[in-house]
């Protein structure tokens, strides 16, 4: 456990510039599909083979390497879709509507408890990450592209 919680912090650093680096080329949105792909299969996975040592390590490691960019790609595309006027405070929400994300852990807490362990709970925190993913290039992509032509008009 104390070489996961290792393991996890490094990668969870490691991933703050891999993903922006990653951006750079791709695009926000199709960095964050890429992401929250890997986070939705590495829970996925957890929840399957997570009892085996080495694959509790391996796959806590890759979903910690999957959350870390939120660091660089929410404050980035936030600025990127609604400009640098109010940048401060739009992350400032993001971070807390991150923040107040943690007030499900209890909920989740209550799904182990009705269904009698903790797969339930993987899948669900799993298939939240696809539809995040999805909606990366659904909702997100079409968005920005709409503020981006906004912004342009009124230039």
């Amino acid at each position: 456990l104390t070489f996961a919680l290792s393991l996890d912090r490094i990668l969870n650093g490691l991933t703050r510039p891999f993903f922006g680096w990653i951006s750079d080329y791709l695009g926000r949105e199709n960095t964050m599909f890429i992401a929250f792909g890997i986070e939705a299969l590495g829970i996925f996975a957890l929840s399957v083979f997570g009892r085996d040592p080495v694959y509790f390590v391996l796959l806590s490691g890759l979903v910690f390497f999957g959350w870390g960019e939120i660091y660089s790609l929410f404050p980035s595309i936030c600025g990127d879709t609604f400009g640098t006027r109010y940048a401060t405070t739009n992350a400032g929400l993001l971070y807390t509507a991150k923040g107040t994300a943690a007030l499900l852990v209890p909920l989740s807490n209550v799904l182990a408890d009705k269904t009698g362990g903790w797969h339930v709970v993987f899948y669900v925190a799993a298939t939240m990450n696809l539809i995040a993913a999805l909606m990366a290039l659904g909702v997100l992509k079409p968005l920005r592209r709409r503020m981006r032509n906004m912004q342009q008009a009124s230039a």
